[in-house]
């Protein structure tokens, strides 16, 4: 019988709400409308987020879990202004080619990469891409850079070792210089210099490489000799036999470095091992901040709604004092107030979640059909945003409601 009353008071109140709604149509409006804008913007940004954390881990994992990286700049945020005494890392001598290659020849070694990027105008007939982006590869870059050859080939390592003139597109360059037709065999000027265009490629799109910007990629010698592009930022990719412990090459990697670099016993390393994993721990502590921001603004957007529910409460308890006395008077007890009101309270801060996550939710799929970015909304988002504005409705509704339940029924009759 209780369970029976309860839920009967439980539909009672959202009706009453509903019709509070109908009645004050702006005011519940206003209302709703913090709430929403609050959920809104948590449901957007855990879907983004989520989008973007799977693209970049796909993207840092394409590589294979045992590889890791070597650097001259480490792989962490720290104070550093451009100066070489805020960034003593900038002393550090240039990773070499030749180093690369003595890494490739520990017998516990797979396979090393040598990267490094620059930009370049990209030129074919009366077409011009400036600006766009150009890495550098030594071969085999695919199978740690991850992505397909859509068309042509990769380049050979005699073509690397020879310099030769040869280049691999992105989808959107090959469409935006050839306009459909078939680029494989064309020559191009990259920077002004004939270059052959044996393959088109698609790289793994994530948030930070959409793909949809011109993008060449070059052997890593044609890089040096032809075009002059700056090799002392080069970074090398180390990928271990399978079987090897990842540790184990990496401490073999650094013992050759370090004798490679004449590092003295009591010296520190000047150069940076990094591993996928502490380079996505770099990148969730930078994502970590902008969530953080993000939180607090939906947070000022649910508090903004959560005064708006206290005054909608406050100003309905005032409209129907009569109304109130009247069920006093013929034995609803304070309780039964109190639960009439706070199920308003909840109702009108749950309306503001669902369309707040109704909103939330169309953008999301907008976002994950027309960007790189693969955003789905979290399960656990949606219980959250419904959890959330039920307890904000309680919390922010418990004062209005308390005043109704206390209300004299004598004198809630004779008020005017």
């Amino acid at each position: 019988m209780r369970l029976g009353t309860r839920l009967h008071a439980l539909a009672e109140g959202i009706v009453i709400a509903v019709d509070a709604i109908r009645t004050n149509k702006v005011r519940a409006g206003l209302t709703i409308l913090g709430i929403a804008v609050g959920v809104f913007v948590v449901t957007v940004m855990s879907a983004a987020v989520h989008g973007i954390n799977a693209g970049v881990a796909k993207s840092i994992a394409a590589a294979g879990p045992t590889t890791f990286f070597v650097t001259r700049w480490p792989a962490d945020i720290q104070s550093c202004n451009g100066s070489a005494d805020s960034c003593p890392w900038r002393r550090n001598a240039a990773l070499t080619v030749d180093q690369a290659r003595a890494i490739a020849a520990l017998p516990i070694i797979q396979t090393v990469n040598v990267h490094t990027g620059s930009s370049a105008s990209l030129k074919y007939a009366d077409r011009e891409l400036p600006g766009v982006t150009l890495d550098a590869y030594t071969p085999g870059w695919i199978d740690v850079q991850g992505g397909d050859i859509i068309a042509g080939r990769d380049f050979t390592p005699s073509e690397n070792e020879g310099s030769a003139p040869v280049v691999l597109l992105n989808e959107k360059a090959a469409e935006r210089l050839f306009d459909g037709s078939d680029p494989i065999g064309k020559e191009v000027r990259v920077s002004g210099q004939r270059f052959q265009v044996i393959g088109v490629y698609r790289p793994i799109a994530n948030a930070f490489d959409s793909g949809e910007r011109g993008k060449i990629v070059v052997p890593f010698e044609s890089a040096k000799r032809r075009l002059n592009v700056w090799t002392r930022w080069l970074d090398i990719t180390v990928k271990p036999k399978p079987g090897v412990s990842r540790d184990v090459a990496m401490d073999e990697t650094v013992a050759t470095l370090r004798a490679l670099r004449h590092r003295r016993p009591a010296q520190s390393n000047d150069f940076f091992v990094s591993t996928p994993e502490k380079i996505m721990e770099l990148y969730n502590r930078i994502v970590g901040a902008f969530f953080l921001v993000m939180i607090v603004l939906s947070a000022i957007g649910l508090l903004v709604g959560g005064v708006g529910v206290v005054a909608i409460m406050m100003i309905s308890v005032t409209e129907r004092t009569r109304e109130i006395g009247v069920r006093k008077a013929l034995g609803a007890t304070q309780g039964t107030i109190l639960w009439q009101f706070l199920v308003e309270a909840i109702t009108l801060t749950t309306v503001g979640a669902i369309v707040g996550l109704a909103v939330g939710g169309g953008l999301t799929a907008l976002i994950r059909n027309f960007t790189p970015i693969e955003a789905v909304t979290p399960p656990a988002a949606i219980v959250a945003a419904l959890l959330g504005s039920a307890i904000g409705g309680i919390v922010f509704g418990l004062a209005p409601a308390a005043r109704a339940a206390r209300l004299d029924p004598v004198a809630a009759l004779r008020y005017e």
